[in-house]
This record gives structure tokens, sequence and C-alpha cells, in this order.
């Protein structure tokens, strides 16, 4: 480079401004002990809601509760398909987290094959895990069908019992499945059934603050005459499927809705 030009280069650069250093704001330091307290410290816990409080049982409330439901669903009946007393005990051993409808589109080919509890008890696990698959567990379902029709032959001469106590050291079969058997079987009131349906709407409607089954059947009991303890379970399980839905209560169409406490209005 020529020293004209590096005379000029030179000159040039002294009349560029000179870039101001930046200088970083230094952050505020918390002291040590409150640097570990804040480490340590947990998230706020959420507000809990307060439960609201069950209404003062009132079996005249009941009583009117149960008409105007009779009056609203005269054809309420139990939803599993049966033929019998073993037919009714194998479909509600099926509908464990299961709907009735998928468990009555299974128990024709099953009821076919299987009519009662000694081909059942002979039959191979696998050909009736094919058969149930669709009902969900089927193969725990399966081994329990199998023992349950087993137990009935050795214990009972192959015939479903008529009460509570033999029915439940069944295999497979609960309190639930006991009284969906005796009610409708059998027109015997042991206890009330209690499914999602029923442990929802005995809530709102108040008559319970409980989500354990068996307290809410021992609560719900004093409530209702014993001849209507069947026939509750499902006036309950068909408005709740029809009206008393589980995110959207249709309350608006509701027939009791004056009757109860967590109506929307």
């Amino acid at each position: 480079m020529s020293p004209t030009r590096d005379k000029a280069a030179v000159a040039k650069a002294a009349k560029k401004p000179a870039k101001k250093a930046v200088v970083k704001k230094a952050k505020p330091r918390l002291a040590k002990h409150k640097l570990l307290k804040a480490k340590n410290a947990k998230p706020p816990r959420k507000p809990k809601l307060a439960k609201r409080a069950p209404v003062k049982p009132d079996p005249a409330r009941a009583a009117e509760v149960y008409a105007r439901l009779q009056r609203a669903y005269p054809d309420a009946h139990c939803a599993l398909d049966h033929r019998n007393a073993f037919e009714l005990l194998v479909a509600t051993i099926l509908s464990a987290q299961c709907t009735d409808k998928r468990v009555n589109m299974v128990t024709p080919a099953l009821f076919a094959r299987y009519p009662d509890a000694p081909s059942l008890a002979a039959a191979r696990q696998e050909d009736v895990e094919e058969m149930i698959r669709s009902t969900g567990f089927f193969r725990s379902k399966t081994t329990n069908l199998i023992a349950m029709s087993n137990a009935l032959v050795d214990r009972h001469g192959g015939d479903v019992p008529r009460d509570m106590d033999a029915l439940v050291k069944l295999p497979g079969v609960g309190r639930k499945t006991a009284n969906v058997v005796l009610g409708n079987a059998f027109s015997i009131n042991e206890g009330i059934v209690v499914d999602t349906h029923v442990a929802r709407l005995s809530n709102r409607l108040g008559f319970v603050a409980q989500d354990d089954p068996v307290k809410i059947e021992t609560a719900l009991m004093p409530l209702f005459p014993r001849h209507d303890w069947t026939m509750l379970s499902h006036l309950l399980i068909e408005h709740g499927r029809r009206v008393c839905d589980a995110r959207k209560p249709l309350c608006g169409l509701c027939p009791v809705r004056d009757l109860c406490p967590s109506a929307l209005m």
C-alpha cells in the first residue's frame, strides 16, 4: 500500500466514533441463608375446596325421589341379558370394567357353547379367552369364570346359591355381583347394587357423602323400603345414563332437580 493511501486510511479510521463499552449490571446476590431457603421452599398449596355437607337423611324426600324416577323410567330393568341365574352371574362378572352393551354382544355365543356350570368348568382357558376378549381383562375374567363354575359344581351341584355368604365365596364374585344375582335372578333384596352411576347420584342427591361402595350401600338401605332396593339401583342407573351425566348433567331435564342439592338451576 502507498504512503498516501496509508495516511488516508489512518485519517478515516480516526474520524470513526469509538465504541462505548457495555457495562453489565451485576445481579443482586442473595444472602447464603436466603438462597438456601428459596431453593428448598415448597410450592404454595392449592386451597382445598370445601366439601358439600350432606343433606340430613330424610326418608320422605328419598321416597319422593324414588316415586318420580319410577314415573320417569317405568321400564327400568337389569340391562344384562340373561335367562337364568347362571347366565346372569357370568354376565355380571364379564361386566367389570366393561359396558353392558358390549357384554350383551359377547354372551349369546358364550352361552350357546357353555350353557351351564359343568360345561364352563370343563372349558379350555384359551377358548373362553378368545370368546370374551373384547370385554377387557379377558385372561383374569376367564380364570374366574372357569374357577367359579368349578366351585358351583363342587359345592352346589352346579346351581347358583341363593344366599350372600355362599355367593361371595365364589371366585370373582364380590358383594356387588352377589346383589345383582340375588335381586334380579331370585327377587331377593339382600342389599343395594352400587355401581358408578349409583355412587355418583347418591352423592349428588345428598343421600350420602361417601365414595366407598359398601358405605354408600349401608347409608342407602335405611332410606328406602327393602322391597325397593333392587329397583332403586335400576332407576338410579337409568337416570345416570340418560340425564345425570358425570361430566354434563342435564339438570334442566331432571324430574328431581327441586329435590337435588347439587342441581344447576
